[in-house]
């Protein structure tokens, strides 16, 4: 099997499968509600964690590659700046809706499989490319998507009981779900001290990575309620062309000032118009938000992307009709 089918079977093997086992687990009842939650708090503060610690560990930058992360950045925040500007998150009257809107907008689903399409694109740059910029949407996670979901969380609780001022504030900024960014601080001490990571731990790093995988979508597949989804996906349709067609546009614009590699310049287009990230989902079902708007964003762009968007980039570009070959 050639190097792009064996990619293509990862992206079956580690998304769509654990997709299916939480969906069956659900309707068979296999799992519990609260087994789900266990899973989702695992995946977070203990693989999470071991995952940014050995990436940080290892991680060297590149004066030329700085645009990257702040691509990652714009990434994030131009979807919200659209809203705001348009005032499309004054649709949703409860905070708990808002804020799964706000964070289905926000968050871009790199990790797995922003690195398998890049690959089958690209090859190992594209692969290394994406995990550069993964490491910056984690802090984008763990800094400010998880804080945001606290403050939807309280603010949807606090409307019955005298508003904002009723927040914890420190339960906001401070708990478990911030234990990846610590893991962040502690790799890159190690690689800025010049500990060398030990060559043991760069096959614990793959296993750890496809163990990511199947603890963080077997809980996806579980919450997912087709039912649900015609109630919302209406209401998070602009979701596509907000986050898998403006946003890359502008950042594809702005890279042209920065980089002429054209593998490079495609490589930042294929990540940047990734769909719904799993993580948006976490931080909704952590902080009791409304997990069925966030899904059905969830759906709507990862349908789109794997069946729409990215086959008609991977032909225009292979034909020669866009210069990013």
């Amino acid at each position: 099997m050639s190097a792009v089918g064996l990619r293509l079977l990862l992206i079956f093997i580690d998304v769509v499968l654990p997709l299916a086992v939480g969906y069956v687990c659900k309707q068979k009842h296999f799992l519990t509600e609260k087994q789900c939650n266990l899973l989702i708090r695992i995946n977070i503060t203990v693989i999470a964690t071991l995952l940014t610690i050995l990436t940080f560990w290892a991680l060297p930058l590149r004066t030329e590659l700085i645009f990257l992360p702040v691509s990652m950045v714009l990434n994030a925040f131009i979807p919200i700046g659209i809203i705001y500007l348009f005032h499309l998150q004054k649709r949703f009257a409860r905070p708990a809706d808002r804020g799964s809107y706000i964070l289905a907008a926000m968050l871009t689903n790199l990790g797995t499989l922003g690195g398998l399409c890049g690959y089958i694109m690209y090859g190992e740059r594209a692969f290394a490319y994406s995990q550069l910029v993964v490491v910056f949407q984690n802090i984008i996670t763990f800094c400010f998507a998880f804080p945001l979901g606290a403050y939807y969380k309280y603010s949807d609780e606090s409307c019955a009981v005298g508003g904002l001022s009723q927040m914890n504030w420190r339960h906001i900024f401070i708990n478990w779900n911030q234990l990846p960014a610590v893991g962040m601080v502690i790799g890159a001490c190690l690689y800025a001290s010049g500990v060398p990571r030990p060559a043991v731990l760069t096959p614990v790093l793959d296993a750890l990575i496809h163990i990511a995988a199947w603890s963080g979508l077997i809980p996806i597949g579980f919450m997912i309620e087709f039912s649900s989804f015609k109630q919302y996906y209406k209401q998070t349709l602009d979701l596509v062309p907000i986050k898998m067609l403006i946003t890359p546009a502008i950042i594809y614009v702005l890279s042209t000032f920065v980089f002429s590699d054209p593998v490079l310049i495609g490589s930042l287009l294929v990540l940047m118009s990734m769909p719904t990230a799993i993580n948006s989902l976490f931080a909704v079902r952590l902080y009791d938000l409304n997990v069925n708007l966030a899904m059905s964003a969830f759906i709507t762009t990862t349908v789109v992307y794997v069946f729409i968007l990215y086959p008609a980039f991977y032909f225009l570009v292979h034909a020669g009709i866009l210069p990013f070959k």
